[in-house]
């Protein structure tokens, strides 16, 4: 048997946060690298960075917005959810390679300390913390129910901290004059990014290689199963992602034998378990009234193409 789960889309109104704020923290990431260059900062040039991973993450968030209620077609059966999923995959890798080169550039001006405007510094770090401060107080209603609006909240509160950091050595530095505390922030910044990109590439990889969701135990969820009325026993259970947020589930269940009526009352306890309890809205549910032949390799998948034949060693 057969079922799909209708996910909600999101609110018009969450849509269209999404795009301004994706648009001001994009513009600010161009702002806040040229005032970097301007003032000799590389604290700011490697905030820029970190923003640019907030862009990214309301970018990753806004396209899975839109990409959610894109049907699926004739060659995209599941639709269009791992597009957004390879793209962060691919920028997240751009991120480490920017932050090699921060870490760099900061050993650099360690050795030789550079003078740095840091009214600058104070007057984008300042712009920043209000850009971020807003975009937080937009996103906090939606982040409460929404995983994926809830990862671009963090970002955003990682980079108000950010720029409170900012403000603060730029503040140090004028009446201390103590010019390395500015690569000393770009380092810590520059792993931040790192962290950041780390976290969104391991969460991509596993995605796009049909690993088990971030969250979810299969163990479990085959003993909650297990628990539904006339449920006899779980096996073949498969648990992948089909993006950030969408996940799927196809298994064979082993019933008691029972009429059809009672088999669609099983299902649809079956579905209501696994969408509210997991999130699992997309499943596949082979129903069988005997056990599965048990074979050497059982029912999971087969890693050789020559599963039909038996060789004699």
């Amino acid at each position: 048997m057969h079922s799909h789960g209708h996910s909600h889309a999101h609110a018009h109104g969450t849509g269209s946060i999404l795009r301004w704020s994706l648009a001001a923290t994009t513009a600010f990431v161009v702002i806040e690298l040229v005032a970097g260059l301007k003032a000799h900062s590389l604290a700011l040039v490697s905030d820029a960075g970190h923003n640019f991973t907030d862009a990214l993450a309301l970018g990753l968030a806004w396209a899975g917005n839109y990409l959610q209620s894109k049907p699926a077609d004739e060659t995209k059966t599941y639709g269009y959810h791992r597009a957004g999923v390879l793209s962060a995959f691919v920028n997240a890798l751009t991120l480490v390679v920017l932050s090699l080169w921060i870490l760099y550039e900061s050993v650099e001006r360690l050795r030789a300390p550079e003078k740095v405007d840091e009214t600058i510094m104070i007057a984008v770090a300042v712009l920043g913390l209000a850009m971020n401060g807003g975009i937080m107080l937009a996103l906090k209603a939606a982040s409460k129910n929404d995983i994926n609006i809830r990862s671009a909240f963090v970002h955003m509160l990682g980079d108000a901290l950010g720029s409170v950091a900012i403000i603060a050595g730029a503040l140090l530095i004028r009446y201390t004059g103590w010019l390395r505390l500015d690569p000393v922030l770009s380092i810590l910044i520059a792993l931040l990014i790192v962290w950041t990109a780390w976290d969104i590439i391991r969460e991509s990889l596993n995605i796009l290689l049909e690993g088990l969701p971030r969250g979810i135990e299969l163990a479990n969820v085959c003993k909650a199963m297990g628990g539904v009325e006339g449920v006899l026993g779980v096996h073949d259970l498969h648990i992948w992602s089909l993006g950030s947020s969408a996940h799927a589930l196809s298994c064979h269940v082993l019933i008691r034998d029972v009429p059809p009526s009672e088999s669609d009352g099983i299902l649809r306890e079956l579905n209501h378990l696994l969408e509210h309890r997991y999130g699992i809205s997309h499943t596949t549910v082979q129903f069988e009234h005997v056990s599965c032949s048990i074979s050497e390799n059982g029912c999971a998948i087969p890693v050789s193409a020559h599963e039909h034949h038996s060789h004699d060693h």
